[in-house]
């Protein structure tokens, strides 16, 4: 079939009357004749105050005389014209008298100002953000070329593409016959009504092989695929925030548990220790002194290192458990008293004073008389262990924002430099207590050995912290922004900065959001102009990919994610499995979560009243500094 002549006007109007009519429903109207219908008026305000969501004042709701049905549409033209959009060269007589040109064009502005989102009088922004949606969605596949509103949709697969990249699960397009359009195309139609809910607005043989179909129409039906895959895609992301939010707390818990595991072991072994040395006894003799001090050096080289890395590791868990939940604003983690860091700077400290007894005891009888040199080596060496034990307490005791810790770290490990080179005088005093037969020293528990292996702990512990904040900079900031998205962002922008003055008018951002998915409506795509360009006519491209990186990240606030909850429970105060599913949460999130939400006991919606209900906002009062009841209360 070929649009010859006039018969594009035929395929138009009946486009646009099944536009009307899914429009009209929500009052029960529906039209036959768009021409002979809208002639009166009174169809066309029902029309535009369904648009508009306002009431156009009083009218003749049964006109009989023409001058009636001259004020009725005059009424719906000031009501057009005062919302900002351009009209020419139309007047209340060609409607009332049905000229169907001036009537289809009256339609088409009114399906680009209200179906295609904000455009200007003639709509070119609208047209290319729309164009480029579907350029960008079915880019990847081979056998589709979206060029245009018309011949580029004939084959039926710029349709199956769209589904495909959304609803891989409605259709196979590895198996389709690329062959068979006109099948195609039925395919992608039939799906797109049944199973997206998108108005069946086209007839296969208007669009199907046809030399040149008719763009508006096209664009008219394609615009309510665009609107059905954003929306779409919004529920979706809320379903990941929500299973981002739950894999994020079972990370901390997990964290808190093995803090506390390893900390009762820890705990314990040195308890174990002091009792060995407070049980061990000497029998007079220098090689039983001998032995014990060997047991001791080996004690320094086995567990005590291995106690000290667990020691440094269970506090930086500690700070890091801290950070996480800080990160996601989530109540602060306390351990126990007796497994808080506290309590094993307690026993910690018990242990060198044991350790230094123990030392002390067995230092008597073995006596070096070069005591100069030894505690030449001890003052170098209690000063180095200071100057570690102070940057270890700088460590495991930085919390509050991550910046700040970060800036603290960064400045930590600058003072790492001067402690090499002190590190080294420790090592010359070292091998002269060797060529002095010196083993043992009174003044000091530390050897070279040891403190070496200590400053690399701390320089591992730094190093750590530096990267571990240095991720949580990251997780915050820009937690969904990949580097294709600032790419696709950009080119975005560079496509509608036509005048390249790296800035976009008004007009110019909202074509741009709405080619990205983002559609608002015209009061709330100003406001966000507004707010985005900070009351200037323009917005810079650095403002721009601000804005989008604040629509597109995905942090999980516990704000956010009572939010998200409310969007998946579609506003209502419970949440169902279903609801869940629809949100496309994983089956094994969605277990966690029935287990862990309490059951819902106030009323429910007639359609819920078979299904197992969950109080989310209950779930989520511990997660929240302020009662998650307050913050539904007020979204409600």
């Amino acid at each position: 079939m070929a649009l010859k002549g006039e018969q594009w006007i035929t395929v138009q109007q009946k486009t646009f009357t099944k536009w009307l009519n899914s429009k009209l429903t929500a009052r029960e109207v529906f039209i036959k004749d768009l021409v002979k219908d809208l002639s009166d008026g009174v169809i066309l305000i029902h029309l535009l105050e369904i648009l508009g969501n306002e009431s156009l004042g009083r009218y003749a709701s049964r006109p009989k005389l023409r001058v009636q049905q001259f004020e009725n549409v005059n009424k719906c033209l000031d009501f057009i014209r005062a919302r900002g959009i351009q009209m020419t060269n139309i007047g209340a007589e060609d409607v009332v008298d049905g000229n169907r040109k001036i009537i289809l064009g009256l339609i088409w502005t009114l399906i680009l100002r209200f179906t295609i989102s904000d455009i200007n009088s003639e709509g070119l922004s609208a047209k290319e953000g729309l164009l480029l949606w579907c350029q960008r969605k079915t880019a990847c596949y081979d056998d589709v070329d979206v060029r245009d509103f018309s011949t580029s949709w004939n084959d039926g697969l710029a349709f199956c593409a769209l589904l495909d990249i959304h609803r891989p699960d409605l259709i196979d397009y590895d198996s389709l016959d690329k062959n068979d359009h006109k099948g195609n195309m039925q395919l992608a139609f039939d799906i797109a009504a049944k199973e997206i809910g998108i108005p069946d607005l086209l007839d296969v043989e208007d669009v199907c092989d046809v030399p040149k179909p008719d763009e508006r129409s096209l664009m008219t039906y394609i615009a309510y695929w665009f609107h059905a895959f954003s929306h779409m895609e919004k529920v979706e992301n809320a379903g990941r925030r929500v299973e981002k939010f739950v894999q994020s707390m079972q990370g901390a818990w997990e964290m808190q548990n093995s803090f506390e595991k390893r900390m009762k072991e820890l705990l314990r072994q040195i308890a174990q220790q002091n009792q060995i040395w407070q049980e061990a006894k000497f029998d007079g003799t220098y090689l039983d002194a001998k032995q014990q001090a060997q047991a001791l050096s080996s004690y320094k080289k086995k567990e005590k290192r291995a106690w000290v890395a667990e020691k440094q590791d269970v506090t930086g868990l500690l700070g890091n458990i801290k950070t996480k939940l800080n990160t996601y604003r989530l109540k602060p983690y306390e351990p126990p008293p007796e497994l808080s860091i506290d309590a094993l700077e307690q026993a910690w400290s018990g242990l060198m004073k044991a350790e230094k007894h123990r030392s002390q005891a067995i230092n008597e009888t073995i006596r070096d008389i070069k005591n100069k040199l030894r505690r030449t080596f001890a003052d170098k060496a209690n000063d180095f262990a200071l100057a570690l034990n102070t940057l270890s307490t700088s460590i495991s005791g930085l919390e509050g924002d991550v910046e700040d810790q970060s800036r603290h770290t960064h400045k930590l490990a600058e003072s790492l430099d001067p402690l090499d080179k002190y590190l080294d005088l420790i090592a010359d005093l070292d091998e002269q207590c060797e060529e002095a037969n010196i083993e043992e020293n009174d003044f000091t528990t530390f050897t070279y050995e040891e403190l070496e292996y200590e400053l690399n702990l701390v320089k591992s512990s730094v190093n750590k912290k530096l990267v571990f904040l240095e991720n949580q900079l990251v997780a915050r900031n820009m937690t969904n922004l990949t580097p294709i998205q600032l790419e696709e962002f950009e080119s975005v922008f560079r496509h509608f900065d036509r005048d390249m003055s790296n800035s976009l008018q008004e007009i110019e951002f909202s074509a741009a959001l709405a080619s990205l998915g983002l559609v608002y409506d015209e009061g709330e795509m100003h406001d966000k102009f507004l707010e985005t360009s900070g009351g200037r006519d323009y917005v810079t491209f650095e403002q721009f990919i601000r804005f989008m990186v604040d629509e597109t990240e995905d942090q999980n606030t516990a704000e956010q994610v009572f939010e998200s909850f409310k969007e998946v429970a579609d506003g209502k105060p419970y949440v169902t499995e279903l609801d869940l599913r629809h949100s496309l949460v994983p089956e094994e999130i969605i277990d966690d979560l029935v287990k862990s939400m309490p059951e819902h006991k106030g009323p429910d919606l007639q359609e819920d009243r078979d299904l197992p209900k969950y109080d989310y906002i209950t779930y989520m009062d511990k997660f929240m500094g302020k009662p998650a009841a307050n913050g539904h209360a007020n979204g409600l």
